[in-house]
């Protein structure tokens, strides 16, 4: 039996509820992102999409393009608001579903023929959702997650789209190859190099040349060129929390080595953040001292998933957190009131060297782990003492040498 795989994915999302909130900026070129000129585009309506504008573009190059847009910032408690209302809706009707991010959703429907049509019911689904949740939402049909995505961005937005069994290199074959899911821009600009640009041209290129250039990644770039998909539907779950806490071998007064721990924490629990595409809006920090009394501060936050701001906020509540001085032997933080939503969501007032920046750092840390890259005040005082030593030996080998 093929399997029958549906892609919802919500027409311009954040802009869409916006327009929920206040109807008269419908059919206006709407931008939601950083108010400052250095802010990013985090959404845009179409109507600012034909002027050239997209998610990610700098602001001050967006509104050159579209010197009439209507710039708002963004409402992350609004947008979780109605991407549960969405979610509440799919899980009455689908059999298994999965929330891959704020406004993006797979269904498993495989064996629902035998009752009936599968496109019928998914179009049903998603007129339901439009009447419902009043959010325009584009939907796509195949026999795995990855066309059925590549197919609802290709005809968005109001998509009811299906790609039958067997169609999907006849599908994806034309198609440039920056429409795949997860070729970022540094995998699409090396292929470009080579002259590949579109997906029938990566299909023709030997296996083995891919696994060289790119690695393990090269098999999956062959795959996906090829229609290939065996990732599952994932069961919908709502995590609470994402916490870490370290209990010392030996209790400790040192400040210093305490800030580095948590700043180590935040660094590990932010990407974990990150890499399931959730932000927070709840940081608390935990301390336990030598007498094993506990005690723990939280505040609330704007949503976020950026190290630098969870990282100042725990850095504060611990400083008003330890006021008694004596020896601890516990830290710990925890981020809570999660949200589904991806990174450049939690930069409305970041800037696009912000943006590059954990794109960048992220990538060495998916590619390398997470210990490879690390904030110089978290290496182990020994560690830095060696590589300041190595350092110090290599500026005095090179004045030697001068």
């Amino acid at each position: 039996m093929d399997k029958a795989i549906i892609h919802l994915d919500l027409d311009a999302f954040f802009v869409a509820v916006q327009c929920l909130q206040e109807p008269k900026l419908k059919g206006k070129p709407l931008i939601v992102g950083g108010q400052s000129r250095r802010g990013v585009v985090a959404a845009c309506s179409y109507e600012a999409r034909r002027f050239g504008v997209h998610s990610a573009m700098p602001m001050y190059l967006a509104l050159q393009l579209c010197p009439d847009a209507k710039v708002i910032s963004g409402d992350m408690e609004a947008y979780s608001k109605h991407s549960h209302i969405v979610t509440e809706i799919i899980a009455e009707q689908a059999p298994k579903f999965e929330k891959a991010s704020i406004d993006e959703f797979y269904v498993d429907a495989t064996g629902l023929d035998r009752f009936f049509g599968t496109f019928k019911w998914a179009i049903e689904l998603r007129h339901q959702i439009i009447k419902e949740a009043g959010l325009p939402i584009s939907m796509a049909l195949s026999v795995n997650k990855l066309v059925s995505k590549v197919a609802t961005g290709e005809f968005k937005p109001n998509a009811e789209k299906q790609i039958a069994a067997g169609d999907e290199k006849n599908f994806l074959a034309p198609l440039s190859i920056d429409k795949i899911p997860m070729i970022g821009k540094q995998t699409s600009s090396y292929l470009y190099d080579m002259g590949v640009r579109t997906v029938q041209t990566l299909r023709e290129m030997p296996l083995k040349f891919l696994i060289s250039a790119f690695g393990k990644n090269g098999i999956s770039i062959w795959n996906k060129a090829h229609g290939i998909d065996e990732s599952p539907v994932v069961p919908y779950s709502e995590q609470k929390s994402i916490s870490t806490e370290s209990t010392f071998e030996s209790d400790t007064i040192d400040v210093k080595k305490l800030k580095s721990i948590l700043i180590a924490m935040v660094e590990k629990i932010a990407f974990q953040l990150r890499e399931q595409k959730k932000l927070t809006s709840c940081v608390t920090v935990k301390i336990r001292y030598s007498n094993f009394d506990t005690e723990t501060k939280q505040i609330h936050i704007p949503y976020t998933s950026s190290d630098h701001v969870i990282l100042k906020v725990v850095q504060e509540l611990f400083d008003k957190l330890y006021n008694r001085r004596m020896l601890i032997r516990l830290v710990g933080v925890r981020l809570s009131n999660l949200v589904h939503g991806n990174h450049q969501i939690s930069l409305f007032d970041d800037t696009e060297e912000d943006i590059n920046l954990y794109e960048a750092m992220d990538f060495i840390k998916h590619k390398h782990g997470t210990e490879k890259l690390v904030r110089a005040t978290t290496i182990d005082v020994s560690k830095r003492v060696k590589m300041e030593m190595n350092m110090f030996k290599g500026t005095v080998r090179k004045n030697l040498i001068n």
